[in-house]
């Protein structure tokens, strides 16, 4: 019998109450990250965290505004291969480059955040150009979607 044999019919033998018993240790083992006051933000980990929470909230932004630009052009079959061609070069080109940032800052703590802030540069400016080019009219009309920022807010 195998080792990993040997430990499944040893634990077989145990009684049910001791087994039982450990269940609420288990289910405590790894408890969830506590939410972090991004305003509060001090740490490495902290910081890196906040910067991750904002790259993910501006991809949802782009996502939005390509779902928006995939809508107005649903009929154009050219237009919406073009679109997704190019959103996936832009998104090589946002990893390597990026990629290359952390690289830059390699040596210090500060490269999780050098990273994260050049994702959330990249993707905000993304998600401006898809809004000018797929979202607005040259008649100044409305556009489907606001403007969207591409610098963070004070």
């Amino acid at each position: 019998m195998d080792y990993g044999g040997r430990i499944v019919n040893q634990l077989r033998h145990l009684p049910a109450w001791l087994t039982l018993a450990c269940l609420p240790l288990a289910a405590c083992a790894a408890p969830e990250p506590a939410k972090v006051d991004c305003a509060e933000a001090i740490s490495t980990l902290e910081i890196n965290q906040c910067a991750q929470a904002e790259v993910q909230q501006a991809e949802q932004q782009l996502e939005d505004y390509l779902s928006a630009a995939r809508q107005r052009y649903a009929q154009d079959s050219e237009a919406l291969t073009a679109l997704q061609t190019a959103q996936q070069s832009w998104s090589q080109f946002r990893q390597e480059h990026c990629a290359a940032v952390y690289s830059l800052w390699r040596e210090g703590s500060i490269r999780g955040l050098m990273h994260n802030q050049c994702m959330l540069q990249q993707t905000r400016q993304r998600t401006h150009d898809v809004w000018q080019v797929y979202l607005t009219s040259m008649d100044n009309s409305t556009p489907v979607l606001p403007e969207p920022a591409v610098e963070a807010a004070e």
